[in-house]
């Protein structure tokens, strides 16, 4: 079966090192917010329990893992502790920590496809659903955060392309009885380093074709773009 690609105690430890990341991406944003540290928990929870929970719930899995595992909701108070007394030090290794958020980024974008098509969605949505595991705990950190998502921000390096395409080569491959655990963490591996690289050459995505308005702080100032 799809499921049994991990043992269960692999796929936690993965599960819980992408969650970790996360974690510390939402209570850092807490941090330079200038939240409590009960905002800062809320941030780190939503950033990192979100994704999976929004899946859990599409796919009828329910009561979803991030409330049936306690190691899953503790684990973002625990990153949350590290940021609260730790932050200038984490805030020196914001790339160290960008960097393990792009390898949870790479594996949850696969383990959220694996995990829908499992539970009968057919190949496009389960890519879909995978996507939306990867991206979709940043999207509520921002939207609470009062900050536009920043998969929805040009300004911003590739994040849900990557995740787009390693979700997008497991389903390829679930379709042609190719996955495996080799196969599986070559699509994770995919989506992360194309994440390193948009984040090294600052890769972003198009604009709209000769756009002409201008918003403000826009250093554009309504120059077209294709």
């Amino acid at each position: 079966m799809l499921t049994d690609l991990f043992s269960p105690s692999v796929q936690h430890s993965l599960d819980i090192a992408g969650i970790f990341v996360f974690a510390m991406s939402g209570a850092l944003l807490g941090v330079r917010k200038n939240f409590d540290v009960f905002g800062m928990a809320v941030l780190a929870e939503v950033t990192a329990l979100g994704g999976g929970l929004f899946r859990d719930l599409i796919i009828g899995a329910v009561p979803p893992a991030a409330f049936t595992d306690l190691g899953y909701f503790l684990t973002p108070l625990v990153a949350t502790a590290i940021v609260f007394f730790l932050h200038p030090e984490v805030e020196r290794i914001t790339k160290a920590v960008n960097v393990f958020d792009a390898a949870g980024l790479g594996l949850f974008c696969v383990a959220g496809t694996v995990k829908a098509y499992g539970h009968g969605l057919g190949l496009t949505f389960a890519a879909t659903l995978g996507l939306a595991t990867a991206v979709g705990g940043g999207v509520l950190r921002d939207v609470l955060a009062h900050e536009v998502p920043s998969l929805l921000r040009w300004d911003r390096d590739l994040y849900a392309v990557p995740a787009m395409v390693g979700s997008t080569m497991a389903a390829l491959l679930i379709r042609y009885d190719a996955l495996n655990v080799s196969t599986s963490m070559l699509s994770a591996a995919v989506a992360f380093v194309l994440r390193l690289l948009a984040m090294r050459y600052h890769w972003r995505a198009p604009r709209a074709w000769h756009r002409r308005s201008a918003t403000a702080g826009d250093p554009a100032q309504g120059n077209a773009q294709g």
